[in-house]
């Protein structure tokens, strides 16, 4: 069914993406996959470094398929009916402006939208203020599979801002949501989430960090306790507990590593099970009785029941491991479930592409609930095999 928003374009005669942003890692994967998109009829890229030069020239994968000159920002809002921002946080807000002024959706994939009202965790975190706090009226965060029916709410009663998800606080989540939601989470025990990313997680931007020399062959931590997507996790956390009739919400001790790979992002998390899941523990450990292997099955069968009508997340056959290579160029989460050899602690692995998922793919998802579109519009190509 379509939504308000939808019927308000006459949304059955054409559709026009701007992308603010275009030549970046991000922008470029909106224009790649908005360009398969059924109901997007044309793209109109804005890019403030190449303005006036070709998106195919750019990147000339899109030659015979996308031709488009890069326009001022400024110009792309004004011919586009829905606005992607793919821009460093803080740049945003101005647009997202503009296009609630000019009624226009816009979808933000920086962090200028993911707390909502909270501005002091925002500015403490990111060193800045909101320049205009009202329009965290008009915004939504949009994490679907946690979000979908708030984002459908606010998409009925007008336009909205949509906050997209950062890469690595989906990835944790959606591995999360469902021990929280079950009850199955020990209350209060801190969760830990270690994941690693591929390096165009930080951009096209050339820096040191990145550097092929620095980063291939290479396996390191980084941003140790002080990584700016904690808090989107936690806020994740915050949330899902209010949802589960207000249990109380645990900590989470968050570890980003830059992985030798060009996508991709691997989170595995530990959560300390509530008691009356746990299994009696022997010592010294023993490798795993086939009670741990039953339990571990019974909790794969609750996260796969929970997530059944979740079109982009795969609860993996029990045996199986989440992997990026399964999940590369797609909007899928993998999630495989495992226990430790006591059966104390639930053991999540989550894959996602962190340019589609983690950011693209998963705003044009949002963007197909905004208007009432099948949600898998755009989204269905299949993971690459290798």
């Amino acid at each position: 069914m379509l939504t308000a928003a939808a019927k308000t374009l006459n949304i059955a005669d054409t559709m026009i993406a701007g992308i603010i942003g275009a030549t970046g890692y991000a922008g470029a994967e909106l224009v790649r996959l908005l360009a398969g998109h059924p109901e997007i009829t044309k793209i109109v890229p804005a890019s403030v470094s190449f303005q006036g030069e070709r998106i195919e020239a750019v990147y000339p994968n899109f030659q015979g398929v996308v031709s488009a000159e890069l326009l001022k920002p400024e110009e792309a809002v004004s011919q586009a009916d829905v606005v992607f921002a793919a821009l460093p946080t803080g740049v945003g807000e101005a647009y997202a402006k503009t296009c609630m002024e000019q009624g226009k959706n816009f979808i933000d994939l920086s962090a200028d939208f993911r707390f909502d009202d909270d501005e002091a965790t925002f500015t403490a975190w990111y060193g800045k203020p909101y320049l205009y706090p009202e329009l965290r009226l008009r915004s939504v965060y949009g994490l679907p599979e946690l979000k979908r029916a708030q984002i459908r709410e606010l998409a009925n009663n007008g336009t909205l801002i949509i906050g997209n998800p950062g890469c690595y606080p989906t990835g944790a989540s959606l591995g999360i949501y469902p021990a929280i939601s079950l009850g199955i989470a020990a209350r209060g025990a801190p969760i830990i989430v270690d994941a690693a990313s591929g390096v165009t997680g930080g951009g096209r931007e050339p820096s040191r960090a990145f550097h092929y020399p620095e980063c291939a062959d290479s396996f390191a931590p980084y941003k140790v306790g002080v990584h700016r997507h904690t808090p989107e996790i936690c806020r994740n956390l915050a949330f899902m507990t209010r949802l589960a009739s207000g249990v109380s919400a645990s900590s989470v001790i968050f570890t980003p590593h830059l992985a030798p790979m060009n996508r991709g992002i691997l989170s595995t998390i530990y959560i300390p099970l509530a008691e009356a899941c746990r299994l009696e523990q022997s010592a010294p450990p023993r490798p795993p009785a086939r009670a741990v292997t039953e339990r571990a099955e019974e909790i794969r069968e609750h996260y796969a029941a929970f997530y059944e009508r979740e079109p982009f997340v795969r609860v993996l056959p029990q045996g199986d491991i989440a992997s990026t290579s399964r999940v590369r160029q797609s909007n899928f989460c993998d999630i495989s479930v495992h226990l430790d050899q006591a059966g104390t602690t639930l053991i999540i692995a989550t894959a996602i592409d962190n340019m589609v998922k983690g950011a693209a793919g998963q705003a044009i998802q949002n963007m197909n609930i905004v208007y009432g579109f099948d949600e898998r519009a755009g989204l269905t190509a299949i993971p690459a095999s290798f």
